[in-house]
């Protein structure tokens, strides 16, 4: 059999720079061992990206690394379970951490740090009575959602691969006994803002500190490690005030409700993960909600500025206990600034319009929006419909919706102020993507219907081709024009 390779493209190497923050951090995971192994899914494109393709050309090296997670010889030695707290539909939780996953192996690539996690991988201490492990299905979901959202331009954690692994699982939310999987993501940091106030909760003042120089170190750069720990809690929280205001202004944009912004599933570099019961918006609702059992509708659409703002402020109350100067408020108080104003980049970049200034940017998107709200159309459909595409050929005309925009006194003032917009990008509105009579969508019933073939004849080729329908919209929706200020 073909061993794994140690060797590393120089756009990636591997390091270890998680052992810093010593035992304090994690604890020792071991993985599971697993009857069976099926390789489902494999994110060849970044694989390629990071220059291991040639590391990883036979299934047997795939499968030591990535399912069995034998540790690479120049990052960690052993898999680590992260300790983390956090607030669960804004009740306090301290029994967290790790409890179906570890962190097992880091690489530097493109200048970041990056982590390969794992979900279904065996029981840690923080498994509670959980089994540790992850269905097909959940699998499944999160690699289309990690691929919709890469491709959209949402800072995104990505599905590296998973596994079916043979066993039969009992859960409540799919019929059971249902398949089994394990799942590599790589993500860009999993240190969570529920992985500061574990350590607020103990009072442990010191390990603050180590966790901030840490993040400024190695996963917000920009930041001066050295500098002062006062005003290094400032200027901390402000950068992932910020972050996170653009992650959830892409959110927005993207029409995508995440389900679950607990405090533990939000991470400090401002990048989306951990995807349960998401959803996409069929049509503009704000009041949409994801999860089954938000029965609240806490996690709602409308709501996730509210909620992540929640978090940050949870995030300064932990910061305070090792600098107790830290003014919170004043140090969030541009967050909706922020956010509006990454809106409203992304909706200009989403429709490929040329700015004429923010009086008039404003205006488009209050009247798009308030057609949407109006009336029954697609979320996607409505900016795909209009698009501005290099040809001018107006795409609204040709839509199952046309009768809603020119019929209607709301469809109408849509259509003349749009028209008054020049195109931003003659690349953009020339994409291959725009052939398509229809917009990509991930809807829950789409969702389900390619999920069906495989539960029923275990054939992936309907996903398979979404997954290729999906990748081919890169560059045409970038929502990645907005940095953190």
């Amino acid at each position: 059999m073909n061993q794994p390779s140690d060797s590393v493209n120089a756009k990636a190497l591997l390091c270890k720079n998680l052992l810093e923050l010593g035992d304090e951090f994690y604890d020792p995971a071991q993985p599971a061992r697993f009857p069976e192994s099926q390789l489902r899914y494999w994110n060849e494109p970044l694989v390629h990206a990071l220059g291991w393709s040639k590391e990883f050309s036979f299934d047997a090296e795939k499968r030591l690394r990535f399912q069995e997670f034998k540790p690479f010889a120049s990052s960690l030695p052993a898999p680590l379970a992260l300790r983390y707290h956090g607030h669960q539909f804004t009740h306090y939780n301290p029994d967290l951490g790790d409890g179906r996953g570890f962190t097992y192996a880091q690489v530097l690539w493109n200048g970041k740090l990056w982590d390969f996690g794992t979900k279904g991988s065996g029981t840690t201490p923080y498994s509670r009575r959980g089994d540790g492990r992850l269905t097909l299905k959940g699998a499944y979901r999160e690699s289309l959602a990690t691929e919709l959202l890469d491709a959209m331009g949402v800072n995104t954690s990505r599905t590296w691969s998973f596994f079916e692994t043979g066993e039969k699982l009992t859960r409540g939310d799919e019929p059971s006994p249902t398949r089994s999987a394990v799942l590599t993501r790589f993500s860009h940091s999993h240190v969570r803002i529920g992985t500061f106030q574990r350590l607020a909760y103990f009072k442990n003042e010191k390990a603050i500190e180590t966790l901030l120089r840490y993040s400024a170190r190695h996963l917000i750069t920009e930041l001066d490690p050295n500098e002062s720990l006062d005003l290094l809690a400032v200027q901390f929280l402000k950068n992932v005030s910020h972050r996170l205001a653009h992650l959830t202004a892409q959110w927005m944009m993207a029409g995508f409700v995440h389900g679950v912004l607990n405090t533990d599933n939000l991470n400090i570099t401002g990048e989306s993960f951990d995807y349960g019961p998401y959803r996409f918006l069929p049509n503009y609702d704000p009041d949409f909600t994801a999860a089954y059992f938000d029965h609240q509708g806490l996690y709602a659409y409308g709501r996730q500025p509210h909620m992540v703002m929640w978090a940050l402020q949870r995030l300064g109350e932990s910061l305070q206990i090792a600098a107790p100067g830290l003014a919170t408020e004043e140090t969030l108080a541009d967050f909706g600034e922020v956010f509006s104003d990454s809106i409203q980049h992304m909706f200009m970049h989403k429709l490929n319009l040329r700015s004429k200034g923010q009086t008039d940017d404003v205006g488009l998107l209050r009247t798009f929006f308030h057609f949407m709200e109006t009336h029954p159309v697609g979320f996607e459909r409505t900016f795909f419909d209009f698009f501005r595409r290099t040809d001018d050929h107006e795409a609204w005309r040709l839509s199952p919706q046309n009768s809603l925009y020119v019929e209607t006194p709301e469809g109408q003032a849509l259509t003349a102020l749009i028209s008054s917009f020049e195109i931003d990008s003659s690349a953009r509105g020339s994409h291959p993507a725009l052939t398509r009579k229809d917009p990509v969508t991930l809807l829950i019933d789409e969702i389900e219907s390619l999920w069906k073939p495989i539960d029923q004849k275990d054939d992936w080729g309907p996903y398979n081709k979404k997954l290729e329908e999906i990748r081919s919209l890169r560059a045409l929706t970038d929502l990645k024009t907005v940095k953190p200020r």
